[in-house]
């Protein structure tokens, strides 16, 4: 498939702090890619990479195979940006900031932006400044759409939106994204939503990826082990093992979790000389598969 955003070894740091060193990765055409880490792994930095506002120390990010940080006007109104849901001119009604952004894009279609103030049950001549923060930032959202972009790059999407409408918008977003065949590249401190959304996930660590998969196959594959062991104390014999991630102890009952096999993890174990009883696997979805491979802390 073609590879609409192109991440080859980018390195940022600010000051002495590193965020991250030689991080690659590529976002298909048509694909929905959520980015997945904690508060400071660099979710914010690879978006303000991506959307050309900052310039990484070293490393290319290429969009449409163009360099984001020369590509030309044209090409950027390819690119529809979300940061958080900053709408601006509040002191604006639904249906005035929309005539006055149709302006500015060639491919303006009103139609998205409508069609999304009606599920939210926003009237048009409902002035900005009086909306709830998660309705201004669908408000922004729309705008998005009704630029027609063939990338979306939304941080944040769904701020301040309570869980009814967010689900509403997920369900709105995931099917315009497939019916009008868009890539979307999304952040979220919400990981169900992202579950309900997403194709595709990357999970970065501090100064790394974890993984980058489809989410169907992540679920697929990675367990939640759980067992006892009369010997917690020695759990620390698997800590440094890179295929065993995050065991934790409370008591004598061990969780852990991993992509190896229950018969591979039980020969680990043999082969490190842990006693073990009543070992379970669970069902886990992206919330948990993510504090798993990331850990609690």
């Amino acid at each position: 498939m073609t590879a609409i955003i192109e991440c080859k070894n980018l390195t940022h740091s600010y000051g002495k702090r590193l965020i991250y060193e030689n991080l690659n990765f590529e976002v298909p055409k048509g694909r929905i890619l959520g980015l997945l880490g904690k508060n400071g792994t660099g979710k914010t930095t690879t978006i303000n990479i991506l959307s050309g506002f900052l310039r990484p120390q070293r490393g290319a990010c290429k969009i449409f195979g163009d360099d984001i940080q020369s590509m030309p006007a044209s090409l950027r109104a390819n690119i529809g940006l979300l940061i958080e849901g900053h709408v601006q001119y509040q002191f604006m009604t639904i249906e005035q900031i929309e005539r006055f952004y149709s302006q500015c894009y060639p491919k303006w279609k009103k139609e998205p932006y409508y069609e999304l103030m009606n599920k939210l049950k926003v009237a048009p001549k409902q002035r900005i400044s009086r909306m709830s923060c998660g309705q201004r930032s669908q408000v922004a959202l729309g705008l998005i759409l009704a630029q027609d972009p063939e990338l979306l790059i939304l941080d944040d999407f769904s701020l301040g939106l309570d869980p009814g409408y967010r689900r509403l918008f997920v369900d709105y977003l995931r099917d315009y994204a497939s019916s009008e065949n868009k890539t979307v590249f999304l952040t979220s401190h919400i990981i169900q939503d992202m579950e309900r959304l997403v194709d595709d996930c990357i999970i970065m660590d501090y100064g790394k990826i974890l993984l980058q998969q489809p989410v169907k196959q992540l679920l697929e594959t990675i367990h939640c082990y759980q067992f006892e062991t009369d010997e917690a104390s020695h759990i620390d014999r698997l800590i440094d093992d890179n295929e065993l991630y995050n065991p934790t102890c409370l008591g004598k009952k061990v969780e852990l979790y991993s992509f190896l096999t229950k018969d591979a993890l039980v020969k680990k174990m043999h082969d490190v000389s842990i006693d073990y009883q009543h070992l379970s696997s669970a069902q886990v979805n992206l919330e948990d598969a993510f504090i798993g491979l990331t850990g609690k802390y």
